[in-house]
């Protein structure tokens, strides 16, 4: 899935990470949107049946390079670790009662973990004590979300570990990805690992849900934004940035991911974060920031 080969580096490319990062926070909402009409696990079969009927021609018409068995591998890992058990276990979060703004801070946790975990996996210099500041920060804040009930809605605390399984997921993405990523086409890359997403996705959704959908408004809208800005414009987006070196980049502003979802999810849903749910996303914002700051440096 990485593209490390370094080319001309367009203009375009000086705001694809605050892009990617304001893109990324608005698909909390689009879940949120879509689940009143639409179980969790047949939302995610809906969206990757679209991606994958959007992308199948066009790599027809493209004919890429077909991927090495290593590269192929690769991808298929990716596809389950990433599209298939983080957005499962992210669907399922929402849809036992976690906020958009909670669940975006819970997972906004991943450049911290990620950065703490790097040393041990794939040989990063460690972060040292302001990166375990950083970490403390973040779990600090994720507790003051949490305290304030902002986190524990309906069945909230099945909620919260499905929120922190998907930030484990994820987690494990990206420190796969920067020890075994392997060049290959974006139309490829992307065709492949949503495909084994919604074959892996498709018997579990038959084997829990009733996969009934109720086609409102809500429904089209949310899909639309998960299909076009998620899937295919926000990991578009990514691959560029990765293919030019930009990756760090976009880190450094990962930690705009909760407070930008919570003012998303305030506009367009109404939801208001408590005060002390604030100032917790602020705390952990900081902690976040702090280390991939550390990193960037």
């Amino acid at each position: 899935m990485s593209t490390r080969t370094p080319t001309a580096r367009p203009a375009w490319l000086t705001a694809a990470p605050i892009l990617f990062v304001s893109l990324w926070s608005g698909g909390f909402t689009a879940i949120k949107l879509c689940l009143p009409h639409v179980e969790p696990l047949t939302l995610q079969v809906l969206r990757y049946a679209t991606v994958v009927a959007l992308l199948l021609p066009m790599w027809l018409v493209l004919r890429p390079p077909m991927p090495s068995r290593a590269t192929l591998l690769h991808l298929v890992r990716m596809g389950l670790l990433v599209q298939f058990a983080y957005f499962a276990a992210m669907n399922l979060a929402m849809a036992h009662g976690m906020g958009a703004g909670t669940i975006a801070l819970i997972i906004g946790l991943q450049p911290v973990a990620v950065a703490l975990l790097a040393p041990a996996v794939i040989g990063d210099p460690p972060v040292g004590r302001r990166g375990w500041v950083g970490l403390l920060l973040g779990m600090l804040g994720a507790g003051l979300v949490i305290v304030s009930g902002d986190g524990l809605r309906a069945s909230g605390w099945l909620g919260l570990l499905f929120a922190l399984g998907a930030l484990c997921v994820m987690t494990g993405g990206a420190l796969l990805e920067r020890k075994s990523g392997r060049p290959s086409h974006l139309v490829t890359a992307n065709l492949v690992m949503c495909a084994v997403a919604l074959v892996a996705t498709v018997p579990l959704a038959a084997a829990t849900e009733t996969m009934r959908v109720d086609w409102a408004p809500g429904l089209f809208v949310g899909l639309a934004y998960l299909v076009f800005v998620n899937s295919l414009i926000s990991l578009s987006l990514l691959f560029a940035m990765l293919r030019h070196g930009e990756a760090a980049r976009a880190s450094a502003v990962f930690f705009l991911v909760p407070p930008l979802a919570g003012l998303i999810a305030w506009g367009v849903l109404g939801d208001v974060m408590a005060p002390l749910a604030m100032a917790g996303t602020a705390v952990a914002a900081l902690g976040v920031a702090l280390v991939v700051w550390i990193g960037k440096r």
